[in-house]
């Protein structure tokens, strides 16, 4: 095991102060953090994979089936132009190729031995494929990582990057939750697999997903790209968190007096997909009054097979008393954000590097735009892009790590976290992230204000957000442990949803699941990545695509048509 540890007592505030040096560090504990761990051992690396929760059952995946995007090749063109469709046309084919290919080699390496096949509607949506339960599936993954001789650190939330003198990264920094202890680590080489931002909503696993991520690279000077595709809506029964949405492909929605709505509905989400006219139908149906569901287009004997594939799916309807086969519940829409949205770290070359020295991305950490466009990769194509993302970022990150040496010498590092951290000004009380939690809440949760966006509810919403960073900026702080992390969480839902809503600004169109009531066409001319840099004052650039599925006259004759 190379991954070393040591104490220093030259400065007062390490005292206590758990250090550690490796060649690649792994900030999450997801498919993505634990592929990437894996393949960076098997390049001869040694690894260090510090979570937020505990590896292995934490985090969306770890609620879920687990299917992914696992097309044989003679399907595969189909597929891809299924797919770009769908986003918007925001696709490109090199990095879908690729991405299908390792998949397709990749994923049998667990799924042989811990899935099951795809049965009746499942089998419908990924043919040929054996799927696994989320729980098994990321237990077997920690059990790989940890024979491999990677170091797992589980509730140990990263609260900033480390850099050197010269702006490259070199370790991170955070705190050991239950023993309220701080740990800083040097490396050769970060992955930030950290997951997407959900701020909080209360969607199924995803309350680890604050963004963090996000915010920790910005700080060192990595660019976003896709935030304006961060307002995936999800179904669930009033009151759950259930948020699995690939069963209602066979529902019928009804409204109060039991007439039927959103006919066209397609697992889009509550957002994109049925968009008609600026109005999503499905969310539009439930702003007019009760909305309700019932999985009456399955036949009775798919029944028990359904509820063999995705049992945790009908553990609430269960709980309720309800038989969602023959019973109308009523739904609501739960913000998934980034989770099953789309933006994220923008990643500038096939390694999955985000452009600065020595800091890679991998899975919901990273925009998914060349793979999904402006619609939700869902389940599946998620599912592979962890895979694939986490292969490519452990692969040149440990190459990196190799060649350039670990950081040894922590006492040379430079801290590179500010917000929640370091305060401009007087701290504000100790709970006060609270409040500023519950108030950015305000501004992304609700469907009126994310869901179906105009430009003067999105200035509105911004002022707002600015207003919050500042105050955060200056007096936002917390002691050693959980109110360090909730501290942090709360900077970087703030940071998350001003890039989110700049991004929509500036994005005057509907595409996808991005929809504008006052621009409620799709704009030939905006087909575009928007990429945001810097922290405190954001900037705006645009940025083509460099290998679309459709050529641009294509898309432009199918506009006029």
């Amino acid at each position: 095991m190379s991954v070393s540890g040591g104490s220093s007592s030259a400065a007062r505030d390490r005292v206590d102060m758990l250090e550690l040096t490796t060649d690649v560090l792994v900030i999450g504990g997801g498919p993505a953090a634990t592929w990437a761990a894996l393949i960076a051992r098997a390049e001869g690396a040694s690894v260090l994979l510090v979570d937020k929760g505990f590896c292995g059952s934490s985090g969306v995946a770890a609620a879920a089936t687990v299917g992914h995007w696992w097309v044989p090749p003679g399907r595969r063109e189909q597929a891809i132009a299924d797919r770009d469709a769908a986003g918007g046309h925001l696709s490109e084919r090199s990095w879908m190729e690729r991405l299908l290919e390792e998949t397709w080699r990749r994923w049998p390496e667990v799924s042989k031995t811990h899935g099951y096949p795809a049965d009746g509607l499942l089998r419908q949506l990924s043919p040929g494929q054996r799927l696994c339960q989320g729980p098994i599936y990321l237990r077997e993954m920690r059990r790989r990582v940890s024979r491999a001789g990677a170091r797992i650190l589980d509730h140990a939330p990263a609260l900033e990057l480390l850099c050197d003198a010269d702006g490259a990264v070199c370790g991170a920094a955070g705190v050991l939750r239950q023993k309220g202890r701080r740990w800083r680590a040097g490396a050769g080489a970060v992955i930030l697999a950290t997951g997407g931002c959900a701020w909080k909503s209360g969607s199924l696993g995803s309350n680890v997903d604050t963004g963090d991520g996000y915010l920790m690279a910005a700080e060192v000077g990595a660019t976003l790209s896709g935030m304006e595709f961060s307002n995936f809506y999800g179904i669930v029964p009033v009151g759950s968190s259930m948020d699995k949405n690939g069963f209602y492909l066979v529902a019928t929605f009804t409204d109060a007096d039991g007439n039927e709505v959103a006919k066209d509905w397609n697992a889009g989400g509550a957002v994109g997909r049925g968009v008609a006219g600026g109005r999503s139908w499905l969310m539009q149906a439930g702003f007019d009054g009760p909305l309700y569901a019932k999985l009456d287009k399955a036949p009775p004997e798919a029944w028990a097979g359904m509820r063999a594939q995705m049992p945790n799916f009908f553990v609430t309807f269960d709980r309720l008393g309800i038989d969602p086969f023959t019973e109308r519940f009523e739904i609501e829409f739960i913000l998934e954000g980034t989770v099953r949205g789309t933006g994220g770290l923008r990643v500038v070359d096939d390694t999955c590097w985000t452009g600065v020295p020595g800091l890679w991305a991998a899975g919901d950490a990273a925009s998914r735009e060349a793979i999904v466009g402006g619609a939700s990769g869902a389940g599946a194509p998620n599912a592979a892009w962890t895979i694939s993302s986490g292969t490519w970022s452990g692969r040149a990150a440990a190459a990196h790590a190799l060649a350039r040496g670990r950081s040894g010498e922590l006492a040379s590092v430079l801290p590179a976290g500010r917000v929640g951290l370091r305060p401009s000004g007087s701290p504000l009380p100790a709970d006060s992230w609270r409040e500023l939690s519950r108030a950015v809440q305000e501004e992304m949760l609700p469907p009126e204000k994310n869901g179906l966006r105009s430009a003067a509810k999105l200035a509105t919403s911004l002022q707002r957000l600015d207003g919050l960073w500042d105050a955060a900026g200056a007096g936002l702080t917390g002691s050693v442990g959980r109110e360090a992390v909730w501290a942090r969480e709360t900077a970087a839902m703030i940071a998350v949803g001003r890039w989110a809503y700049l991004a929509a600004a500036a994005r005057t169109e509907s595409r996808a699941m991005h929809v504008r009531v006052d621009h409620p066409e799709q704009d030939p001319e905006q087909r575009r990545r928007i990429v945001i840099d810097g922290v405190d004052r954001p900037r705006l650039s645009f940025v083509e695509i460099v290998d679309p599925v459709v050529a641009w006259g294509d898309e432009l004759a199918r506009e006029a048509a």
